[in-house]
């Protein structure tokens, strides 16, 4: 019977025994399984923070690429939202599961919304460069409009001038005849007390027809013009010259012979002297002629 007792005690005994090594080695085992565990979460953790830190360096670079102001608002408020969930994700434990799924989740969705800001960008971008072509291209067509107008309107001025120096009068074949009292050419200056001016007027189908007044001017060889008054003056250049004789004619166009006459009441020397024929504020003709 007592054989039979500890018999028992032994197979009990050893029951426990190996009951204590299976309960220790599932104990070991579940530690090693958690601590597995834990060593992920964390590396999952540290990997999730490295993709809200690049993610949050796109912004910065994605704001460099935008002109748009309101755009950039939006930037920038996005940016924030990411740091700040930045932040509660390093304070979040490595084993809290649920906050870190609950954080990949908005890392989602933030990705989901930059992808929309990058091809509003992208669109925006394009937009702009069609722009730009195109106001390029305007600018080009205007600047090619404005020296084409500019050339017309320099061809237009010179045509003009073209026109009107093809209208105005020419005076040819003057000549100055010193007469002496009886009406005969002085052989001698102190002699001379008429001069007899003679000029043609040439034939001009451009030039306006109707009266016409003509300006003869006599210098004498220190400059100083022969007229009758200081008020005998008329326009030239912008400037008022003073003329010795002033006489109107009928112009038709065809060439016309004119002659005109300087009584002279003023002490003449020798020297050269000129005249200056003028019309229409414009010199049409000029002659010197010498007395000894």
């Amino acid at each position: 019977m007592a054989t039979k007792k500890n018999t028992l005690l032994i197979a009990a005994g050893t029951l426990l025994i190996l009951l204590l090594i299976g309960v220790t080695v599932l104990l070991i085992s579940e530690k090693r399984t958690n601590n597995e565990l834990v060593q992920e979460f964390q590396l999952e953790k540290e990997d999730l923070e490295n993709q809200y830190t690049d993610f949050a360096k796109q912004y910065d670079e994605l704001k460099l690429t935008v002109s748009n102001d309101s755009l950039s608002v939006l930037l920038e408020q996005e940016q924030l939202k990411t740091q700040r969930l930045l932040e509660e994700l390093r304070t979040v434990k490595s084993s809290n599961a649920t906050e870190i799924r609950r954080l990949k989740k908005e890392l989602a969705s933030l990705r989901k919304v930059m992808i929309g800001y990058i091809n509003q960008i992208d669109s925006l971008n394009r937009l702009t460069a069609y722009q730009k072509e195109v106001i390029a291209d305007v600018t080009q067509k205007y600047n090619a409009a404005s020296r084409q107008i500019s050339n017309l309107a320099e061809e237009k001025k010179n045509l003009t001038k073209t026109v009107t120096l093809a209208a105005q009068l020419d005076a040819t074949n003057i000549s100055i005849q010193p007469a002496n009292k009886r009406g005969k050419v002085a052989k001698k200056v102190k002699d001379v007390v008429k001069f007899k001016i003679n000029f043609t007027i040439v034939k001009n189908i451009t030039a306006e027809t109707g009266e016409r007044t003509l300006y003869v001017r006599i210098t004498k060889p220190d400059n100083d013009v022969l007229t009758k008054s200081p008020s005998n003056t008329f326009s030239y250049e912008n400037r008022d010259l003073a003329y010795s004789i002033k006489k109107y004619i009928e112009y038709n166009g065809e060439e016309q012979a004119v002659t005109v006459y300087w009584d002279v009441e003023e002490y003449l020397y020798a020297g050269t002297y000129r005249v200056d024929i003028f019309a229409d504020g414009t010199l049409i003709g000029s002659q010197s002629f010498t007395l000894n």
